[in-house]
């Protein structure tokens, strides 16, 4: 089992940031995302964004620190890395799906009108 977490190098809303990835499972990854308290929202396909106050109990459950670059090639190496590409895909398809649903959903003008003469 080894879930790597790098460096807090990115800043976002008033925060650093760092990432929190598996180059074995993503159920491991889940379950020590899990003992640390981090939510759900912050996964993102293939890693956990963290902020810089958790690394060192991140350490401390068992996550390995490593520098970004090595992260990143392990995620790589162990099949689990999503893609620029694969990520551009997954959200042009939600899109696309979330445009059809509104619009199979939307009530036909004709259909909302009454067919009842006013007098």
């Amino acid at each position: 089992m080894t879930v790597l977490v790098d460096p807090a190098l990115w800043s976002r809303h008033g925060r650093f940031w760092g990432h929190l990835v598996s180059d074995t499972s993503l159920e491991e990854l889940h379950a020590l995302a899990r003992a640390a308290g981090i939510p759900d929202r912050g996964f993102d396909r293939d890693h956990y964004d963290v902020p810089a106050e958790l690394h060192a109990r991140l350490v401390e459950l068992g996550a390995v620190p490593v520098t970004a670059h090595e992260l990143v090639s392990r995620l790589r190496a162990s099949g689990l890395r999503v893609t620029g590409r694969e990520r551009r895909t997954d959200t042009e398809a939600k899109t696309a799906a979330d445009a059809a649903r509104a619009n199979s959903s939307a009530v036909p003008p004709h259909l909302g009108e009454s067919t009842e003469s006013s007098g």
